[in-house]
């Protein structure tokens, strides 16, 4: 049995490592993986004490990005990142997640460019206010050949990520940004960037 555990040591960590390294660069360009575990045995249950990923790239769906999420319950800390991520419409540079425990606290940065990219009716989107847990943004929406200037606020609302109109009622026209019943979002913050602005938020798994 100690022998079973010593090999089981030293073999499986490497195939976790290079399973999960697979997975990832299908979906964009993977750096570097690191995963450790004692006793390594515990990988076969899908929990690990510590995984670090770095990524260049990484390209996918909303919903893979979540099941990623999902797979995270069982990692003591994690510490992954990308240099550009794409999960849907918005481009995030820089983005990073971190986990202690169940704490999970993300941060990313946007541009106006980005932003105009996957919005193309909405320009010169800049960082006005963060306070309370929340990110005021403005920009000019044209539609029509009809100009405005509108605010925006990206809150965390019963462990939703969501934006709304900075306006009277405007919370009828609420939309989510992020939703995942196994992460609740419990604050969101900002601050400027070069040509944007960073965004922080935490919350925990449940």
């Amino acid at each position: 049995m100690l022998l079973v555990l010593v090999v089981a040591q030293l073999v499986l960590p490497g195939i976790a490592t290079q399973d999960l390294r697979d997975r990832l660069a299908k979906s964009g360009r993977v750096l570097e993986v690191k995963i450790s575990a004692f006793p390594a045995i515990q990988l076969l249950w899908n929990q690990a004490d510590h995984v670090v990923v770095r990524m260049d790239s990484y390209t996918s769906h909303p919903s893979h990005l979540s099941s990623l999420l999902d797979q995270a319950s069982g990692v003591g800390t994690l510490d992954a990142s990308a240099n550009r991520l794409q999960a849907g419409l918005l481009v995030l540079h820089s983005a990073s997640l971190r986990k202690r425990g169940d704490d999970v606290t993300g941060v990313a940065t946007v541009t106006g460019a980005d932003v105009q990219a996957a919005l193309p009716i909405v320009s010169g989107v800049s960082l006005v206010g963060s306070s309370g847990g929340q990110v005021t943004l403005q920009g000019t929406a044209t539609a029509l050949g009809l100009s405005a200037t509108i605010q925006v606020i990206v809150s965390a609302q019963n462990g939703n990520l969501v934006v709304a109109p900075n306006l009277p009622f405007g919370g009828l026209a609420t939309i989510t940004l992020f939703s995942n019943p196994h992460l609740a979002v419990h604050s969101v913050s900002g601050q400027p960037a070069p040509g944007g602005f960073t965004v922080t938020a935490t919350g925990r798994l449940q």
